[in-house]
C-alpha cells in the first residue's frame, strides 16, 4: 500500500470524523436531520455522526452508503447502539445500490463536496426519492464573496489532496435546484471561528419536483 493510499484509508476518515463533530456543526445538524421521516436514506453515512439527531418516532426504515470502510465501521457501531436494523452498505453516490422511488427522505450532509460528480450524485438522489420526497441538505461550498472565492480557488488543490478530494468551490443550492428539486432554504452563512474559505455553509430542504 502506497503512502497516499494509507493516508486516505487511515488518516482521512479520522480527520473527517473529528472535523464534522464540532459543536457548531452539530448545531446545524440539529436543525436539519430531525426533519427526516418515513423510509430514510443517508448518503455519506459513514461515521454515524448524524444518527443521534434522528427522531426515531418518525423513522420507519434507515439505509445508507459510504465509500470508506473505516467510516462504515463507525456508522454500523452507532446503529447497533441505537438499536436500528439499518441497511448500511459500502458504495458511491454516483451509483446508489437502491431502487428508484424507494425513500421518503434523503439526508445529505458534508458529502457533495467530496464526490467525484456532484451532478450525477444529485440525479441519483432524485431517482431513489418517491414523488414529492424530500432531500435534506447541509453542505459547505462556494462562498458568495468574490474575495473569499479567489482564496477558495487557490487553496482547493492542496485542500483536496489532504482531505479526501473535498472541494471548496462547488455551488450548493443552485446545484440542487438544477437537478429537479425545489429548494427551501433554512439558513446559510459562514461558520464562526473558522477560516472563511472553508466555512460557507447552506442548509435546507429540497422537494423532488416533476
Amino acid at each position: 500500500m502506497g503512502m497516499k493510499n494509507w493516508y486516505d484509508e487511515h488518516i482521512v476518515p479520522r480527520l473527517i470524523k473529528v472535523a464534522c463533530s464540532q459543536d457548531a456543526i452539530a448545531d446545524r445538524r440539529a436543525q436539519v436531520v430531525p426533519r427526516a421521516s418515513g423510509r430514510v436514506f443517508e448518503i455519506g453515512c459513514g461515521g454515524g455522526i448524524n444518527q443521534p439527531f434522528y427522531d426515531p418516532g418518525k423513522i420507519t426504515g434507515f439505509a445508507g452508503i459510504d465509500p470508506s470502510g473505516k467510516l462504515l465501521d463507525y456508522a454500523r457501531e452507532e446503529a447497533v447502539r441505537k438499536g436500528w436494523n439499518a441497511d448500511i452498505r459500502q458504495g458511491v453516490g454516483e451509483n446508489i445500490p437502491f431502487d428508484a422511488e424507494e425513500f421518503d427522505t434523503v439526508v445529505c450532509t458534508y458529502t457533495l463536496c467530496s464526490v467525484q460528480d456532484s451532478g450525477r450524485v444529485l440525479s441519483e438522489l432524485r431517482r431513489i426519492l418517491k414523488p414529492g420526497g424530500t432531500l435534506l441538505f447541509l453542505e459547505h461550498g462556494r462562498a458568495p464573496d468574490p474575495k473569499v472565492r479567489r482564496w477558495q480557488t487557490k487553496i482547493e488543490p492542496t485542500w483536496k489532496r489532504l482531505l479526501g478530494g473535498c472541494h471548496l468551490t462547488r455551488p450548493i443550492s443552485d446545484a440542487i435546484s438544477a437537478q429537479g428539486f425545489a429548494v427551501m432554504p433554512i439558513d446559510q452563512g459562514y461558520m464562526p471561528r473558522m477560516p472563511k474559505f472553508a466555512s460557507w455553509m447552506e442548509w435546507g430542504e429540497a422537494v423532488k419536483t416533476g
